[in-house]
């Protein structure tokens, strides 16, 4: 594998030639041109993104809701206040999506 001097890219062989996507080019003999050879071409992959839907990753507990009296919370700690004090849990309703705090 050879890469590009000019811009770093790899350069691909192509017609007893490696040639980079910048523009240069450079000779292979006959010895060197057998060496080289492009095995598997690589796509583009699509990303699929989702929109409108609201895909949570935080754990659950079993808290209700002050606001719609569900049972199912969505929670996650944050440092609010100094370093030496303890951390505030942050809990959102699965349903309403209310959020509150409680502090220890």
């Amino acid at each position: 594998m050879e890469f590009c001097p000019k811009c770093g890219a790899m350069l691909l062989p192509n017609e007893n030639k490696l040639k980079c996507k910048c523009g240069f080019e450079n000779d292979l003999n006959d010895e060197k041109a057998s060496q080289y050879s492009v095995s598997e071409k690589a796509s583009s992959k699509n990303t699929v993104v989702m929109q409108g839907e609201e895909i949570s990753t935080l754990p659950t507990t079993n808290e209700t809701c002050p606001k719609c009296g569900n049972d199912k919370a969505f929670w996650w700690l944050k440092q609010t206040r100094s370093a030496d004090e303890a951390e505030t849990r942050f809990l959102r309703c699965t349903e309403c999506k209310h959020t509150w705090r409680e502090y220890d």
